[in-house]
């Protein structure tokens, strides 16, 4: 059964509200075209009407009433990824006159490297990208036989990001499961985005960030550094930046860095968070008024996650929260 009708694709409607849609790393496209605002999420059958897992999209005019859900995508049969275990942070840019899917897909059956070998077991996972024709879908896998990223990497929350000379990267989160400090990395992508065009690069690991270190007491337990969230922008100054979540030890915590060269390949400084209290997986989007908007989830679990808004000032080398629009979002 659906969690609430929020959730039944079966049945659409145009009276949500943010407070009323389960969502899950939520991603807002600002369609220029239509004036319209699509959120996307995750789509999972034990919250939804769905029988497998996929991407649902919400749309709405002013970022407070919104309409749907509608389904945009599916995890077919006959691919990598299993359509029971889960899509994971789908994201859509319009990017050459297509509409283009990231979404982390996983196959837990297909085991990577077990114990003693390793840690803990690692299972393929890792992004992948679908297109279309419509930021409503419905989008089709471009590359079937394995994420985009390299197969034997568990990877996550691939993005979009595109360099100074025009060339496509997909920027990705390497699983503090498989590495434990999580990092995160860059691959290089085909003009076509339909796979990966070179070797992945490093850009900085998750314990760079002094705020988590300062929180750091010792103690017998094993450390782990998660690396969530990534999305890449440039600043009206001409800087680049990085949106990125980790855990502080309140919970989820939404942070930012910066690159101090302007490129990608960095080096990374680390700023201070933006939103604390268990709140996360954010990104970046403009309003049609041309007001800068940060939408993440809180709390972290899930069917309790609910997508909040707050109002963003950009500066010449950054971005800060200037409050919460508790308007759009309670």
């Amino acid at each position: 059964m659906p969690y609430n009708n929020a959730s039944d694709t079966s049945n659409p409607t145009d009276r949500h509200r943010l407070r009323d849609i389960p969502a899950h790393d939520p991603f807002v496209l600002s369609h220029k075209d239509t004036n319209t605002y699509y959120l996307y999420t995750t789509g999972i059958p034990e919250l939804t009407d769905l029988e497998r897992n996929g991407v649902l999209v919400y749309k709405s005019k002013d970022l407070l009433d919104w309409e749907g859900p509608y389904v945009v995508f599916e995890i077919p049969d006959g691919t990598w990824a299993h359509p029971q275990h889960g899509t994971w942070a789908p994201e859509v840019h319009q990017y050459h006159g297509k509409y283009y899917l990231f979404v982390t897909l996983h196959n837990r059956d297909t085991i990577l490297t077990e114990p003693p070998e390793v840690w803990k077991t690692n299972h393929l996972r890792g992004t992948s990208i679908a297109v279309s024709d419509s930021p409503e879908g419905p989008f089709e896998l471009l590359k079937t036989d394995g994420p985009v990223p390299p197969r034997n990497f568990m990877t996550l929350d691939g993005t979009l990001y595109e360099d100074e000379g025009g060339k496509p990267w997909m920027v990705y989160c390497h699983e503090w499961i498989q590495v434990i400090d999580g990092t995160f990395e860059a691959i290089p992508l085909k003009d076509d985005l339909s796979a990966a065009d070179g070797e992945p690069q490093h850009l900085f690991k998750a314990s760079d960030a002094p705020w988590i270190n300062a929180e750091r007491k010792p103690n017998v337990k094993h450390s782990v550094y998660v690396s969530d969230g990534c999305q890449v922008y440039r600043t009206k100054g001409g800087q680049l930046v990085m949106l990125w979540s980790s855990y502080n030890n309140e919970g989820y915590v939404q942070t930012i860095a910066r690159s101090r060269s302007g490129k990608l390949e960095g080096p990374w400084e680390q700023l201070d968070p933006l939103v604390e209290g268990d709140c996360g997986h954010g990104m970046l989007f403009k309003t049609f008024e041309g007001a800068w908007m940060l939408i993440l989830h809180h709390p972290f679990s899930t069917p309790e996650s609910r997508a909040k808004i707050y109002e963003v000032e950009e500066t010449e080398d950054s971005f800060k929260v200037i409050k919460p629009r508790v308007d759009l979002h309670d």
